[in-house]
């Protein structure tokens, strides 16, 4: 926690789980009886605790932290005891679209708050696919609004990206940058301040008769961009590209597409390939 967190990009949420595993009892314990048992059983009752996806992340930092202390640290360890240990079974991802009349709903409530960057935010989000931190720390000069392409520095995955930006996209950015007169971050907003903001939006939607959006989490409109783009007509390989997905597999979790969309085109596709040839 003190040598080699705070060289992370995700410090402050490593830190966090680090003092979690600092209240267990076996970090007393000597090395020597670091053994794959001891973890099985915190395993098991983090089971009891927490989700699976959770304890599949503790777990990948206790292997981190004593494949470090084995390589880096020299210490006299015959092999990892996480290694050894059997994982949850990963969660099925999170399927969840925009439903009918929620987009009016968090449009019209971002509109009655006091928080002017909300709503650009939202849209921006549905149109570019962007995660809240990438869209908190995008800078103006990383925008060429006359090409329509974003550049986006710092990334989740740690590689940077350009994307292009949709027609509606560059509209909604000139709009703001009208607006919030800026020339630095095109957010000026803290990722707390983000969160707030967002929970009270849905708090003012619910207010306004949309009862489905209590549910909705801003990364879901990264679902439904990265949905779309796929309904236009996207190969994975461009969607891969605009998105930052490294791993295919998780691409795919966010390729709900609508069957109703689907029977159309495998209706306009066959009706095409039994045409009469002239």
């Amino acid at each position: 926690m003190k040598e080699v967190t705070p060289k992370k990009r995700g410090a402050a949420s490593e830190a966090k789980r680090i003092e979690v595993f600092l209240r267990e009892r076996w970090t007393g314990l000597p090395l020597s009886k670091a053994t794959p048992a001891v973890f099985s059983e915190f395993r098991d009752k983090r089971l009891r605790q927490v989700r699976p996806g959770t304890v599949i992340r503790e777990l990948g930092l206790l292997r981190a932290v004593f494949e470090t202390a084995i390589r880096e640290w020299e210490q006299p360890l015959a092999q990892n005891p996480i290694a050894q240990l059997k994982k949850p079974r990963a969660p099925e991802g999170r399927v969840r679209r925009l439903l009918p009349g929620e987009l009016d709903a968090i449009t019209a409530a971002c509109r009655e708050g006091q928080v002017a960057w909300l709503l650009p935010a939202v849209l921006l989000a549905i149109e570019t696919g962007m995660r809240r931190g990438e869209l908190l720390n995008m800078r103006w000069r990383d925008l060429d609004l006359s090409a329509a392409v974003l550049s986006i520095p710092v990334t989740k995955t740690d590689k940077s990206r350009r994307i292009p930006l949709t027609a509606k996209a560059v509209e909604i950015l000139l709009q703001w940058r009208d607006a919030a007169q800026s020339s630095d971050k095109v957010f000026q907003a803290s990722a707390n301040a983000f969160r707030l903001s967002w929970e009270r939006c849905k708090k003012r939607a619910v207010k306004l008769g949309c009862t489905t959006v209590p549910s909705l989490r801003f990364h879901d409109l990264r679902h439904e961009a990265v949905s779309r783009f796929f309904e236009l007509g996207l190969n994975t390989a461009e969607v891969a590209s605009i998105s930052g997905h490294r791993d295919l597999r998780s691409l795919f979790r966010y390729t709900h597409l609508r069957a109703e969309d689907l029977v159309q085109k495998l209706r306009l596709a066959n009706s095409a390939s039994t045409r009469p040839v002239a």
